[in-house]
C-alpha cells in the first residue's frame, strides 16, 4: 500500500475538460445524423408542379346559331355569309439607310484595292524572278568564259614551262655529253662546243708544218710571173703514211703542179698533228713564192 502510495504521489495530474470535451463529440455526433436523415426523407418527397394553358383560335370563326323549331311553313333559314379572314397588314417597306450602303461601297473599293495591290506584288516578285534568273544566267556565262580564259592561259603556261623545262633538259643533256667526252678523253678546250674526242680538222699550225716537210722536195727551176697556187688532196693512213694524193686545184702552170706532186710522193710521210694523229683527208696549197 505504502509503495502504491509512492506511485500515485508521482503520477502526472489528470488532463482538465475530458468529460466536457466528450460531451460536445456526442452532441455533434447527433446533430449531423439528425441533418442526414432530414436530407434523405425531404429527396423522397413526390414534388407536385402545377401549371395553367390558355388556348387561342389561330382564326376568328362565328359560333353556329341555336337549333329553333321550325314555323308551320317550312322556312329554311339563309345560308350566313362567310365571315372574312382579318386582313393582314403588308410589312412596312424599310428602305436600307444610306449609311450601309456607303460602308459596303467602302468595303468593295477597299477589297478591291487589296486585289490589286496584290496583283502588282505578285508582278513584282514576278520580274523580280526573272530578273535573278537573268543575272544567274549571265553570272554563269562570264564564269564560263572566265574559265575558259584561265584554261587557256593556264595551258599556254604549261605549254611555255614545257618547253622551257625541254630546253633546259637539251641543255643539260649537252652538259652532260660535254662532261662524258671530257672524261672518254676528249681533246678539245673548256670552251669547245663539239660532242666529238677530237676535233675533225687539224690545229691552226698544222698547215705550216706539213708544208715545211713537203716544200724542201720540190725542184722547179722554171721562171713563172705572179704567185699561182695549186691544191692538192693528200690521205694517209693512220701513223701519216701518204697513200694518195689528187691535184684539185690547178695553179695554170702545168710544170709547177708536177713539182708539187713529185715532191709529196718523195715526202711519203706527214708529221703528226699536236694531238698525235694525222687528219685525213688534207687539202694543201702551195705557192712558189711563198
Amino acid at each position: 500500500m505504502h509503495a502504491a502510495a509512492d506511485r500515485l504521489e508521482f503520477a502526472p495530474p489528470a488532463t482538465p475538460g475530458v468529460v466536457r470535451a466528450f460531451m460536445l463529440a456526442l452532441l455533434a455526433h447527433g446533430l449531423l445524423v439528425a441533418a442526414l436523415t432530414w436530407g434523405v426523407q425531404w429527396k423522397r418527397e413526390a414534388q407536385i408542379l402545377s401549371a395553367e394553358a390558355e388556348l387561342w383560335a389561330a382564326v376568328p370563326v362565328a359560333a353556329a346559331p341555336r337549333l329553333q323549331e321550325p314555323p308551320a311553313e317550312l322556312v329554311l333559314p339563309e345560308k350566313p355569309e362567310p365571315v372574312p379572314p382579318p386582313a393582314r397588314m403588308p410589312e412596312p417597306v424599310v428602305a436600307p439607310p444610306k449609311v450601309d450602303i456607303a460602308l459596303e461601297q467602302e468595303k468593295k473599293r477597299i477589297q478591291k484595292q487589296k486585289q490589286l495591290e496584290f496583283e502588282q506584288q505578285q508582278e513584282k516578285r514576278k520580274q523580280a524572278k526573272l530578273q535573278q534568273e537573268k543575272e544567274k544566267e549571265a553570272k554563269l556565262k562570264a564564269d564560263k568564259l572566265k574559265q575558259a580564259l584561265a584554261d587557256k592561259t593556264k595551258l599556254a603556261q604549261e605549254k611555255k614551262l614545257a618547253e622551257q623545262q625541254a630546253r633546259q633538259l637539251e641543255a643539260q643533256r649537252e652538259k652532260n655529253l660535254r662532261r662524258m667526252a671530257g672524261l672518254a678523253g676528249a681533246s678539245g678546250s673548256a670552251s669547245a662546243s663539239g660532242t666529238a674526242l677530237k676535233s675533225a680538222g687539224p690545229s691552226a699550225s698544222y698547215a705550216g708544218r706539213v708544208i715545211a716537210r713537203v716544200k724542201p722536195n720540190i725542184v722547179f727551176t722554171e721562171a713563172i710571173s705572179g704567185n699561182p697556187t695549186a691544191v692538192v688532196e693528200v690521205r694517209t693512213s693512220p701513223d701519216g703514211t701518204i697513200i694518195a694524193r689528187k691535184l684539185t686545184q690547178s695553179s695554170g702552170m702545168k710544170e709547177w703542179d708536177e713539182a708539187v706532186l713529185r715532191a709529196i710522193d718523195k715526202t711519203e710521210v706527214l708529221p703528226r698533228d699536236s694531238d698525235g694523229r694525222v687528219p685525213s683527208p688534207l687539202l694543201i696549197s702551195f705557192r712558189p713564192k711563198d
